[in-house]
């Protein structure tokens, strides 16, 4: 292992280089002030941190500022910059592209939020869900350009979701004739023969379903240059600068930094699993954050590689709804992701990590105690109702968000900073999806959702382990 964790109280009020692994938001009051990475294998790798503009230090004017400085708040920047002549000032607590974007498992698929196209036709009605995934697969097509545009180790070639169980397999069968017959997105059922083939030879696999559009990626890369082409379109981005509160004061946003405060016209927040509950008011109790945990194995051996059968570097999933995700990476390290500790302070506990060695080692017997060269942890922004959100929730107030990605924010992070940057420069979407009408929903039971979480997590093991009749 080569990381050794240091478990901290609440995050003090003072600049600090320390990377904090107890951060929570639903605790802390904001993220820290200019904390270090978390010990990834993507900052590990990624070269160099890209140039900033320092904290802010004193008061200062801005057009619009941005609040976060992960893919879609970064990616947002740039689109105002390259296409409406907008110049931003992003915010960032931390270090640029702290949390989601140089934490997640570089997994980039045609997706957004937690349903899949069936539920979306049960909710909305096949004609809207029509009309979702055209801009979902719209908003893949543009991050698909930016993996082009920038240095970011892009490998291409589609999403492999393994069914882990034979009712599973069922499952991935109906949303495979929807796919094809509703939407025209050409996925295919393989049996487990096929899967070990071609694919990968995975355990617990009894089959897959393969979709065509999907995209593995380095994160830290693919933000670093976000940053880098942001600035050079005439941006600022400002890390070290918490907002401690975002104010109104003639019709203007005054957003105070611990160093100086920041007045504009309009605001986008875009800060994910970070989204503190003190924030702004329009975002309390709005996104119910996860945690989920990730590794990277030192490089397999030619005996593992054959043992384990990969003949793909093509980003995978299972059917859990506990999910894994996972993937070799170019120099044949094995990510692999799940959940993690409902709480923040609970977030080092060593039971975490060895679920998750657990799980590597029922899919790929032959890598049971391999050598874990990182592990690390971080926030998912999860909605109520499992969707995303890019809107203006308030028609009076020029502030706009991003958030509830439900860990598919990879991809379609790129097509939520463009819908921002439109909705910024007064430029309303086509068409009224449910995706850009309505603020996040709120919970009745948000006071209670860690009890709940915890419940839901045992229902969901439960349902996710049990084998089906046939023993498997």
């Amino acid at each position: 292992m080569s990381e050794s964790v240091d478990i901290r109280g609440p995050i003090a009020t003072q600049a600090s280089d320390d990377y904090d692994p107890c951060y929570d938001p639903l605790r802390d009051a904001h993220p820290g002030i200019g904390r270090d990475y978390a010990p990834t294998y993507w900052i590990a790798t990624a070269g160099s941190p890209p140039d900033d503009d320092g904290p802010i230090s004193g008061d200062i004017d801005a057009d619009v500022v941005i609040v976060g400085s992960g893919f879609t708040g970064l990616t947002c920047a740039l689109f105002l910059a390259r296409e409406h002549g907008i110049r931003a000032t992003v915010l960032e607590a931390n270090r640029v592209a702290w949390g989601c974007s140089t934490r997640n498992g570089g997994q980039g698929q045609n997706a957004s939020g937690r349903l899949t196209r069936s539920q979306w036709i049960a909710r909305w009605g096949e004609a809207t869900a029509r009309l979702v995934h055209a801009e979902i697969q719209e908003g893949f097509e543009r991050f698909a350009a930016l993996t082009d545009e920038f240095d970011c180790d892009a490998e291409p070639g589609g999403h492999l979701y393994v069914a882990h169980r034979h009712r599973a397999l069922d499952r991935l069968r109906a949303e495979s004739e929807i796919c094809n017959h509703v939407f025209g997105y050409p996925t295919r059922i393989l049996d487990r023969a096929t899967v070990e083939r071609d694919w990968v030879r995975e355990a617990e696999a009894v089959g897959a379903l393969h979709e065509p559009l999907g995209i593995g990626v380095h994160p830290a890369k693919l933000a670093f240059g976000y940053v880098r082409a942001a600035r050079a379109a005439g941006a600022q981005v400002h890390p070290a600068s918490p907002v401690l509160d975002i104010a109104r004061s003639g019709g203007r946003f005054r957003l105070r930094t611990p160093q100086g405060t920041v007045t504009a016209r309009a605001v986008v927040i875009a800060t994910g699993g970070y989204t503190s509950q003190q924030l702004h008011p329009q975002l309390r109790s709005r996104i119910m954050p996860i945690l989920s945990n990730s590794l990277v194995t030192r490089p397999l051996t030619g005996a593992e590689l054959e043992a384990t059968g990969f003949r793909t570097h093509q980003v995978i999933t299972d059917t859990r709804v506990l999910r894994y995700y996972y993937r070799l990476l170019p120099d044949n390290r094995l990510q692999i992701g799940s959940r993690s500790a409902i709480k923040g302070t609970d977030a080092a506990n060593p039971k975490h990590l060895h679920g998750l060695t657990s799980g590597l080692a029922r899919k790929f017997p032959a890598l049971r105690g391999i050598e874990i060269d990182y592990s690390w942890w971080g926030w998912v922004d999860v909605s109520h109702d499992m969707m995303p959100r890019m809107v203006q929730p308030d028609p009076a107030q020029k502030l706009y968000y991003g958030l509830g990605f439900g860990g598919n924010g990879v991809s379609y992070s790129a097509q939520a900073g463009w819908r921002l940057a439109e909705l910024v420069a007064g430029r309303a979407a086509k068409y009224p999806l449910p995706l850009f009408t309505g603020a996040l929903p709120g919970h009745v039971f948000a006071p209670f959702r860690r009890l709940g979480q915890r419940a839901l997590y045992q229902f969901y093991h439960y349902r996710d382990e049990r084998p089906d009749r046939s023993g498997r």
